[in-house]
């Protein structure tokens, strides 16, 4: 079994500082592969066998009140208040900075007999996502059933809405497990996450398309407009002049076809109501419409499913690619099923001589019962100021999106009981720990990373990421601390999916 997260780009992108750049580009080419066997193939294309809120206000950052009365960190963050519950900590004020920084980290103690017991509750319900729809694990049907050899030709567009950034590419395939990409990227604006309507974000999309296709293609795309209004046809294209396009969609969806599926919930901090229970792929569509440009939106996968399919290309070999994780903004794993296991409706068309297909688990919501998961009351804070409570409990746990909150509550439990950043530490007024969701997950690499004896790349990343200025080694040492137990979690809850 070959995990397709890894090197594929790493003969034209020297990409290792940037790791969920990485990812996202690697799920981009499988889109191509996908557009290839939809339409140069017999069968419908698919694969295989065997998922920001408001900007809140400043946080009160506290000492302890000198009031005898037990002492609670409270962090005041519309639209959800949520209270750090008191711990030993609180309790014993003469307790050292480390020792409290020790018990916080053995809060994230994830021991080898629970990791076995959450791998089986995985695999449980795996299954009950094979059997019925309204599970944790979606186990969503994307109608992908054939897999790519290598030998596959062509240009393709391909864009990719995942969660930081969106991406216009286009790719040509050599027929030899080769290709040429070029691509733009762009921020998503935070407005546009919880925009009022679906419209904005996806006219936004489009004009990138449109943007992208002016630069990169400007004499093809020059002469797609001269011909628009030579060609008698609805469109004022003529089917061979039109960009065939694969949309990398990372968020929940009923899939029903190929290049159609509705929006089920979103993740990562979208939150535009409007759009949910819509066709995404229409959305675009009408956006793409509205520009009149060349191009039709043919496709439509999963970031993961991308991952499979693009490592399937490169390496064909005699062992067939068989799964594609993401372990980025957010995580989630698509694998290849038999068509006999998916005993759940499967409403579309798609080819059936394969006996298989590519399944999108939408492992981010594993658990969200809470049956065996791990969980501190760091993590019900965080989950109680999100915009999905009670949703994506793995992925909480899991990606890059979530844990350096983690850490800015553990960190903001310690400062409250006066126990960091005290003698000459001083801490901004605008520091990113006062503000839900500001600290950055990178700093949990640099923590890891840092073995000198003072911690100064650490201290240094803590004044540049927390605004903290003159942090003392001892800090340092906690948030190092702090931060390897939260990233040791993560890791070992990955290795349940």
């Amino acid at each position: 079994m070959t995990i397709a997260l890894h090197r594929l780009f790493s003969a034209l992108h020297r990409s290792s500082s940037n790791p969920i750049g990485l990812v996202r580009l690697i799920s981009i080419a499988g889109v191509v592969v996908a557009l290839f066997i939809q339409f140069f193939f017999a069968g419908p294309s698919s694969f295989l066998q065997t998922p920001i809120s408001t900007p809140q206000p400043p946080l009160p950052f506290r000492r302890p009140s000198p009031s005898p009365a037990p002492v609670q960190a409270i962090c005041e963050s519309s639209p959800h208040p949520f209270l750090l519950p008191t711990t030993a900590i609180s309790q014993v004020s003469s307790m050292s900075l480390q020792d409290a920084a020790q018990r916080v980290a053995k809060e994230f103690d994830y021991p080898d007999d629970e990791v076995l017991k959450g791998g089986k509750h995985f695999i449980t319900q795996m299954q009950e996502g094979l059997l019925k729809d309204g599970t944790s694990m979606s186990q969503i049907p994307t109608y992908v059933t054939g897999v790519p050899n290598g030998t596959e030709k062509g240009v393709y567009l391909a864009v990719d809405l995942g969660g930081t950034n969106f991406r216009v590419c286009s790719i040509q395939l050599h027929g030899d497990t080769t290709f040429n990409l070029t691509q733009s990227k762009v921020a998503i604006p935070k407005e546009l996450m919880i925009a009022k309507t679906a419209k904005e974000l996806f006219d936004f999309l489009a004009k990138q398309i449109e943007l992208f296709l002016k630069e990169h293609h400007e004499e093809h795309f020059e002469s797609h407009l001269r011909r628009r209004n030579t060609v008698s046809s609805p469109t004022g294209y003529k089917d061979e002049h039109i960009f065939k396009l694969g949309f990398t969609f990372s968020f929940p969806v009923h899939q029903i076809g190929i290049n159609r599926g509705t929006l089920i919930r979103w993740t990562k901090g979208f939150d535009i109501a409007d759009a949910v229970g819509k066709d995404v792929c229409q959305l675009l569509q009408d956006a793409i419409d509205a520009l009149h440009l060349p191009v039709r939106v043919s496709a439509l996968v999963n970031d993961t499913v991308g991952t499979l399919m693009s490592r399937s290309y490169t390496s064909p070999g005699k062992t067939p690619t068989v799964l594609g994780a993401i372990f980025g903004t957010g995580t989630n794993g698509a694998y290849v099923e038999k068509l006999a296991n998916i005993k759940k409706n499967l409403e579309g068309k798609y080819d059936e001589s394969t006996g298989q297909m590519v399944v999108n688990t939408e492992w981010g919501s594993f658990d969200n019962e809470l049956s065996v998961l791990p969980t501190t009351s760091y993590d019900t804070a965080l989950d109680t100021a999100s915009v999905n409570p009670g949703i994506q409990m793995f992925e909480k746990r899991v990606s890059g999106m979530f844990l350096g909150e983690l850490l800015r509550l553990a960190i903001c439990s310690l400062y409250a009981d006066g126990l960091i950043f005290t003698d000459a530490a001083k801490v901004a007024e605008t520091s990113p720990l006062k503000r839900q969701g500001e600290v950055d997950s990178s700093i949990l690499s640099v923590a890891a990373a840092d073995e000198s004896s003072d911690l100064k790349t650490l201290r240094g990343e803590m004044e540049t990421q927390f605004a903290v200025r003159e942090a003392s080694v001892e800090d340092a040492k906690a948030v190092k601390t702090i931060a390897y137990a939260i990233g040791r979690r993560a890791a070992r809850l990955a290795a349940v999916a």
